[in-house]
């Protein structure tokens, strides 16, 4: 055979047999696929997915928290539930294992895209994007997985009615915000799966246009507080703060217990693994951060659900005393979502690789430096320390920002759905009627219920011996 002469031969031989296969298959017509998903309310009614009551058979949440407690280093674990015990909104943020268990038996539609598995709230914030743009998205990854999409979207309508009672807010104003968070999903899911399927990969969110797309002022106010502070999180400013000098080296800074030096031998295997890391990047990136020196180690205790979780800041040094990079090394474990969904994740061995690819599938930009490594068999995935990272605070927001904060929230999360897989079923599923917005209304309501029950559970364990507590 003559080797190709035109551009579209070049392209076709470059293309396994598999891929060619796909690329001349006719794709299902975008009308198609709103057909079936709105076919599928027969089966699974919108009304349906408001329907919450635990099952006789449900399992003890304490008995889920303790077995996700295995592996953990055991001296975190009261620190742990110490931040679960505080209220029931840390409670609901740290047992993001008990609402994969419950959620599982719900009805569902079968659609599965890329899911957070972690979708609360407070799980929103700002971060650099790689041109230093300040971007508002998803921003933990740790259960990220193929799941339901309605998973996603009753924890985060159940957080907002949580969040919304621990602030005081009355019943109708804590609906108002479910339903403000749920039709902004719905409706921004049906406006992107209208899009072409390239298009709808570049929409992001920035400061300005997070202030265009909300209306209440002490909201607006908040996020350009939250924003100016996010633009000062930069390794550069944290150098003073996380690291003094010792015997003439930068040395990080020990805060017992939540940051603390390791033995030697362990800090040489973590050393050698930011090695293996670098071959993860980009080979750009690759270049960059290979012309950094690593200075110093340390554990560092993060989140809620990552607590006892093994988790690292690296401090790395440049051509000068003050060009720093802090690299943050978490461990990743198997997502909660897994045992749930069909086919598990055995496509990703590496727990910390599949943290890095589903990020980068959900969010629109992502740190250029997210990498994966392994050290002494655990996973881990890598990315900058201080991203400018930032959040807009719920613990004082007032019901009118609350709502509008939601919508954004909502509108967030379907960007992330429709990036994957599955939109324009899921759009044609949830229509443009309210009903949806009325089913997880109630959905939330219920379940901002149990999550207090089961949050008056972990409370008793506590006092009586089942958890060990810090608090």
């Amino acid at each position: 055979m003559s080797e190709p002469t035109s551009n579209r031969h070049v392209v076709h031989r470059s293309l396994s047999g598999d891929d060619y296969a796909s690329l001349r298959r006719r794709p299902t017509p975008r009308t198609e696929r709103y057909a079936l998903g709105k076919a599928m309310r027969k089966d699974v009614p919108r009304s349906s997915l408001g329907d919450w009551t635990a099952p006789d058979n449900r399992p003890d949440p304490i008995d889920l928290i303790n077995s996700s407690h295995e592996g953990r280093l055991e001296r975190l674990v009261p620190l742990r539930v110490g931040r679960m015990a505080a209220s029931p909104y840390g409670f609901l943020r740290g047992t993001a294992i008990v609402m994969a268990s419950d959620f599982s038996a719900l009805p569902a539609t079968g659609i599965t895209p890329v899911i957070c598995g972690d979708a609360h709230v407070g799980n929103f914030g700002f971060y650099a994007s790689p041109e230093r743009d300040l971007v508002i998205d998803l921003n933990d990854f740790d259960e990220a997985h193929p799941g339901s999409w309605e998973w996603d979207l009753r924890r985060l309508a159940a957080s907002i009615w949580v969040a919304g009672r621990q602030n005081g807010f009355s019943e109708d104003q804590c609906e108002a915000a479910v339903a403000s968070c749920v039709a902004a999903y719905r409706e921004q899911l049906r406006d992107l799966a209208d899009q072409p399927l390239l298009s709808r990969s570049f929409q992001r969110v920035d400061v300005a246009r997070l202030q265009q797309s909300t209306t209440d002022v002490s909201l607006h106010r908040d996020i350009e507080k939250a924003a100016t502070k996010a633009r000062r999180r930069t390794s550069d400013r944290a150098l003073p703060r996380f690291s003094h000098e010792e015997n003439g080296q930068r040395r990080i800074v020990e805060e017992p217990p939540l940051i603390t030096h390791m033995p030697d031998d362990e800090a040489e295997h973590l050393a050698e693994a930011l090695d293996d890391y670098l071959q993860t990047l980009a080979p750009h990136w690759r270049r960059v951060i290979g012309g950094y020196t690593l200075l110093d180690l340390a554990n560092k205790v993060v989140g809620v659900g990552s607590v006892g979780l093994r988790a690292f800041v690296a401090l790395c040094e440049g051509s000068s005393p003050d060009d720093v990079v802090f690299l943050q090394l978490k461990e990743a474990r198997r997502s909660v979502i897994a045992p749930f969904v069909h086919g598990d994740s055995a496509w990703h061995k590496h727990q910390g690789q599949r943290v890095v690819e589903y990020q980068q599938a959900l969010q629109t930009v992502s740190d250029p430096l997210l990498g994966w490594t392994t050290v002494e068999g655990r996973q881990f995935y890598v990315r900058q320390f201080r991203n400018m990272k930032g959040t807009v605070p719920i613990d004082n927001i007032k019901p009118a920002a609350m709502r509008d904060y939601a919508a954004v929230c909502g509108r967030l999360l379907a960007k992330g759905h429709a990036r994957t897989s599955g939109a324009s079923m899921v759009a044609g599923y949830v229509g443009t009627s309210p009903k949806l917005d009325t089913a997880l209304s109630r959905f939330a309501r219920s379940y901002a219920d149990q999550t207090e029950r089961d949050h008056a559970a972990l409370l008793d364990a506590v006092r009586l011996g089942r958890l060990p507590s810090d608090q």
